[in-house]
């Protein structure tokens, strides 16, 4: 199989979709890989080393022309045109949030395999995890960059110092992210807060941390008393494929302290701040409503594309090395793929994304090529 791996055009994303070691494993495996000239200068990695790898250097077009596409983030508005029947394009889709890009899809009867959707055995989202760990550390990371005051926040350091309070950070989600942001949180010096609506993994968490943490059930009341009083509100919640739901209101984003942050890290998926009106980019990654600087980047494992490139290509190759070998029909036997499938020949089969743009379900088993 042809397999393109292109430049990602997206404001400042530095993230290639394979590395070289990645191209080896296709290259190894038979297929012919193509790499856009400097595709992958931003984490690191020169157009020598993929030819060393294996892979042909070529430009945009003929990339684009490949059975299959690999990529890091979804395609933009630039990159319709290079749609066509048949083709494979396996990334990072995020299409609950992206009605114009399914649409294309649609109608361009293109397979898109979406990195976010694709479940694994044990139920967890494999492709999305090592990005949702770096996330959720960078998170705090930007959080405290952000509360400084020269950079618009209310000049308080996470850490405090002795006789001074410490701040105090809340978080929305006890998933991956919201893990690994309380990590970074505690690591501080703050004071951590993590809501979640499974009291099993609240107790999880308690041990995870020592009872280090506090934890509460994730409610409307609990919500708004813990944003009211942080200085740090980070959102982590995420339904695979799904819109986010709006769980913390205007009203809620008001009672905070001017200088306040919010990060919302599911902002791809519609964001769970009713006051996220637009992602924004790391070139102008903050905006301020009410008082309360919001972060609301939408590739924020992209300010990294050194440890997300590696951390990325890792999980994702192995399974574009499964589908290249066998195509799509065949590959979709594996579980975690099948739930990756998102478009296909015309049809939306990612249920949550049909329910959420209100467009037509058709299960990709149902459907005769597949069952062929």
């Amino acid at each position: 199989m042809k397999i393109g791996i292109p430049k990602e055009i997206k404001s400042q994303e530095e993230r290639v979709g394979s590395t070289p070691d990645g191209v080896a494993s296709l290259v190894k495996a038979g297929h012919q890989v193509f790499v856009e000239t400097k595709a992958g200068m931003g984490s690191g990695y020169t157009d020598e080393q993929y030819v060393a790898a294996g892979a042909t250097i070529s430009n945009v077009e003929t990339v684009w022309n490949c059975e299959m596409i690999i990529k890091v983030k979804e395609p933009l508005e630039a990159e319709y045109k290079y749609f066509k029947e048949n083709q494979i394009i396996y990334t990072y889709l995020h299409l609950a949030a992206n009605k114009k890009l399914t649409e294309v899809l649609l109608q361009s009867k293109t397979i898109g395999i979406g990195y976010e959707t694709m479940v694994g055995p044990n139920g967890g989202l494999p492709l999305l995890f090592p990005m949702s760990e770096i996330a959720g550390r960078m998170a705090v990371q930007v959080g405290a960059h952000f509360l400084e005051e020269p950079h618009q926040g209310k000049g308080l350091l996470l850490s405090g110092v002795p006789g001074v309070r410490r701040g105090n950070v809340a978080i929305i989600g006890g998933g991956t992210v919201g893990i690994n942001a309380a990590k970074i949180a505690i690591g501080m010096g703050a004071n951590v807060t993590i809501l979640d609506i499974n009291a099993n993994r609240l107790a999880e968490i308690e041990n995870i941390f020592d009872g280090k943490i506090q934890t509460l059930m994730s409610n409307h009341q609990n919500i708004a008393k813990s944003v009211e009083h942080a200085d740090l509100v980070i959102g982590a919640v995420l339904i695979p494929g799904a819109m986010t739901p709006k769980l913390v209101t205007e009203e809620m984003i008001e009672s905070m302290e001017p200088g306040s942050v919010v990060v919302d890290i599911p902002i791809d998926q519609g964001g769970l701040f009713e006051t996220s009106v637009k992602a924004t980019t790391h070139e102008n990654p903050v905006y301020v409503t009410h008082g309360v600087v919001h972060y609301t980047v939408a590739n924020i494992p992209g300010a990294v594309p050194k440890t997300a490139t590696e951390a990325l290509s890792g999980v994702t190759i192995p399974y574009a090395v499964k589908i290249a070998n066998v195509g799509v029909e065949k590959a979709i036997e594996n579980s975690t793929i099948k739930t990756g499938v998102n478009t296909y020949h015309g049809k939306l089969t990612e249920k949550a994304v049909a329910n959420s743009l209100n467009l037509p379900f058709t299960d990709v088993e149902t459907l005769t090529t597949v069952l062929e």
